[in-house]
């Protein structure tokens, strides 16, 4: 399965947040800034994870961003499917059932074994992507890691 590069970035992204101080916000430019990522296409991505609960924003001199929920209660899943929405990454178009090849149509009552194999692995990835939240990537990021960011990013400890 192959994601887009956006997936990557609000990953990030979220975890940079969950590092900062409650209450505390970071805006498009600086997270754009932080990553070296293009800041119209950025903040795109995190309106989608305002629209889906994950962040919340605010407006004004110190608008930004920052969680909407506490870290513990963010999945890597919620965010994925913020930005890449929910459809499994396979279809079977029933390809069995054509061309020279083609079986003829008792012989496929039951869905296809690849598309249930495939189905059965986009379960896995999702079901291992819901057990693990912002506060599980935060518990192993080395100790100075969060104060670092927050004095990189916002100019703060």
């Amino acid at each position: 399965m192959k994601l887009p590069v956006s997936t990557e970035w609000v990953l990030h992204c979220a975890t940079t947040l969950a590092q900062l101080n409650p209450g505390a916000t970071a805006s498009t430019t600086q997270l754009a800034q932080y990553y070296d990522l293009p800041a119209p296409y950025l903040a795109k991505q995190l309106k989608a994870l305002v629209k889906a609960g994950v962040l919340a924003a605010t407006t004004g001199p110190r608008g930004g961003f920052r969680l909407a929920r506490p870290a513990t209660s963010i999945t890597l899943l919620q965010i994925v499917e913020a930005v890449d929405g929910t459809s499994p990454p396979y279809e079977c178009r029933e390809i069995r059932q054509q061309g020279r090849g083609a079986l003829p149509p008792e012989e496929c009552h039951r869905t296809c074994i690849l598309a249930a194999k495939m189905a059965e692995a986009h379960e896995a990835w999702r079901s291992s992507l819901a057990g693990v939240t912002l506060a599980d990537i935060l518990a192993t990021l080395p100790p100075a890691a969060p104060s670092r960011t927050r004095l990189r990013l916002s100019g703060t400890t």
